[in-house]
């Protein structure tokens, strides 16, 4: 599908600081439509997906007010590879199908700047390959952990688990257009950022 917009896919690890850097390329006049959030809305009351959760892992997975308890949830697939396998097809179709909708939304309005698609398991997912141009984050392991345990609450042997059961950073950024080492300061990260940023607009106004 020709697009008048660049698609960029945004991806990294657990603890790489991912949000910091579309926030930065939202800053700097990207649209951006994250993943995460569309994930929450495809699990609200009433939604099939949620249904189809609480069918595969049972109610032990829902708060008392009936909604999704996201923690428990993650307790259960992030020690489980294939049930974590089992929760992505349940609920990426739905993801997808908005993410559709809302590039539909844009391609009508004829905006012709860059897109930002922030997903943390974008390569996992055979997603990166829908996208025009791929920026992967990534952070050394100690940066990560110790994002990880002060934002989580966990401990470092669980913080470790957890980064570990995710496909290597190494790899990741192997498939990367970019790549964002977010392991300094912030100002660090804000370069590289403003330094991708610049590349891909001009790669945009060249196909112009």
């Amino acid at each position: 599908m020709s697009r008048p917009f660049l698609l960029v896919g945004l991806t990294g690890g657990i603890g790489t600081g991912k949000s910091t850097v579309s926030a930065m390329f939202q800053a700097l006049g990207c649209v951006l439509i994250d993943a995460d959030a569309l994930a929450r809305e495809v699990v609200e009351a009433g939604q099939p997906a949620l249904a189809e959760i609480v069918s595969e892992f049972g109610r032990g997975v829902l708060r008392a007010d009936g909604n999704l308890d996201r923690r428990a949830l993650g307790a259960v697939v992030f020690a489980d590879p294939a049930k974590r396998k089992r929760l992505e097809a349940i609920t990426h179709p739905p993801i997808r199908q908005r993410l559709a909708r809302r590039l539909a939304e844009l391609t009508e309005q004829g905006f012709r700047g860059l897109v930002v698609f922030d997903a943390a398991v974008m390569i996992e997912s055979g997603n990166h390959r829908n996208v025009d141009r791929l920026v992967v984050v990534v952070a050394d392991e100690a940066t990560q952990l110790a994002r990880l345990q002060a934002r989580d609450g966990v401990g470092r042997e669980e913080a470790l688990r957890r980064i570990r059961s995710q496909m290597p950073l190494s790899e990741k950024a192997k498939l990367a257009d970019h790549v964002i080492d977010n392991s300094g300061d912030r100002a660090a990260t804000e370069t590289q950022v403003r330094r991708a940023h610049a590349a891909l607009s001009e790669e945009l106004r060249a196909r112009a």
